[in-house]
């Protein structure tokens, strides 16, 4: 046993030889270093790093971090105010990717190199991409209130991925409006309007069967009649159980104008399918019953084939309408307020769609030039010659000079718009 006095610390030989170390933490107990050290100098190096953790007040408890993953994920789970769907999700992720690969790992033996591995393993065994991402994302959400002060549990997040929740998920097709108009033909009457309604409007499946006879009203200006539905509501068809409402996402709720010729639509749908009651459910089946997720596919099935767009999910006709919005020349606000999205990552796809779309139409307008210069008039063909000529008169070698321009005034630059 060493016989050296220390301000902080104990170290002592151990009969293999090597030396450990001890102290005694803020909470009033003796703690020892996970490890052992071949020499003594080394276990006075780690008891150093500890006692100035300690001052600093980034002390993390070693024993405080012994419990399994997947008892604290659970845990965080069952302590968060979470939307069903949302609960949903995590208890999958957790049970079919996290828990069986990690799940019996303590978190104080969580290491950035594990969770690498653990991400490695799930794209080895072919797991999706988006659905790797949203696994890391949720362990990473977990970890973060374990390593948050309150907690201390971990003294770093070791979910250090750079750019390992990101989605980068697959482009949905865009159908075109006669698709549209041939899948409001060919599905059954009474759910005609919920394709128009997705396309035109920006509605989401839940949003539009959680739509009351009072959502809708009818607003004028100098020169048309427009209709505008009231998003107040969605219906969650959670994994088991009825359905319920709930508010929607944030910033989804919301009025939506909808383009004047649905007027006659949406009227015809009320007349013939929705009782006079002001809270009476606007989309019903033949039997009274609610649209289901599960059952509304194969209707949905039906008309997308009769329409040539087997690929094009319902939720797709939101993709197409946006579109359309983002060509009327929609700005960025404009289109998070239609879409009901609270941050910007979704609205910007049509933005770009919307500038690709004005690139084809300059190239448009350049070969149409283009077409013209070679088709160009006597005069022009005369000054073209002429040019041609000075340029063969002048010397091999020199460059011809522009005029200079002078400019009046102070130039600024620096402020050139984003």
């Amino acid at each position: 046993m060493s016989d050296k006095r220390r301000r902080f610390g104990r170290v002592r030989q151990l009969p293999s030889g090597r030396w450990q170390a001890r102290y005694q933490g803020p909470d009033d107990r003796q703690h020892t270093a996970p490890m052992t050290f071949e020499r003594e100098k080394d276990a006075d190096r780690w008891l150093a790093a500890v006692e100035t953790d300690i001052s600093r007040d980034d002390w993390t408890n070693p024993d405080a971090g012994k419990i399994k993953l997947r008892v604290y994920a659970e845990a965080w789970i069952k302590e968060r105010d979470l939307a069903v769907r949302t609960v949903e999700l995590y208890d999958g992720l957790l049970r079919n990717h996290v828990g069986p690969r990690i799940g019996d790992v303590m978190l104080a033996d969580l290491t950035p190199s594990r969770v690498r591995r653990w991400r490695k393993e799930m794209q080895d065994d072919g797991v999706g991409e988006v659905t790797v991402a949203k696994a890391y994302r949720f362990l990473r959400a977990v970890l973060n209130t374990a390593a948050a002060p309150e907690e201390r549990l971990l003294k770093h997040n070791p979910c250090t991925i750079k750019g390992g929740g990101q989605e980068r998920s697959p482009e949905r097709p865009t159908a075109t409006l006669k698709q549209v108009f041939r899948a409001a033909d060919a599905i059954e009457e009474r759910y005609r309007l919920m394709v128009l309604l997705a396309t035109f409007g920006s509605l989401r499946f839940a949003e539009m069967v959680g739509l009351k006879r009072r959502d809708f009203s009818v607003v004028h200006d100098s020169e048309r009649t427009f209709c505008v539905v009231q998003v107040e509501r969605q219906t969650v068809q959670p994994d088991s159980g009825p359905l319920f409402e709930d508010d929607p996402k944030a910033k989804s709720k919301r009025p939506v104008t909808l383009p004047p010729f649905l007027g006659e639509e949406i009227e015809a749908h009320l007349s013939q399918f929705v009782d006079d009651d002001e809270d009476a459910w606007v989309f019903v089946g033949p039997k009274g019953g609610r649209p289901k997720r599960n059952n509304f596919w194969h209707i949905w099935d039906k008309a997308r084939k009769a329409a040539g767009m087997p690929d094009v999910h319902l939720h797709d006709l939101r993709h197409t309408g946006n579109t359309l919005a983002a060509e009327t020349g929609a700005t960025l606000r404009e289109l998070m307020d239609r879409m009901g999205h609270s941050s910007t990552r979704a609205a910007l796809i049509y933005l770009h769609a919307r500038e690709e779309r004005g690139r084809s139409i300059a190239t448009g307008i350049e070969a149409l030039v283009s077409a013209e210069k070679g088709t160009g008039s006597e005069k022009g063909h005369a000054r073209g010659t002429e040019d041609q000529q000075k340029a063969k008169d002048r010397p091999h070698g020199t460059v011809r000079k522009r005029p200079t321009r002078h400019f009046k005034g102070e130039r600024v630059t620096g402020i050139e718009p984003a």
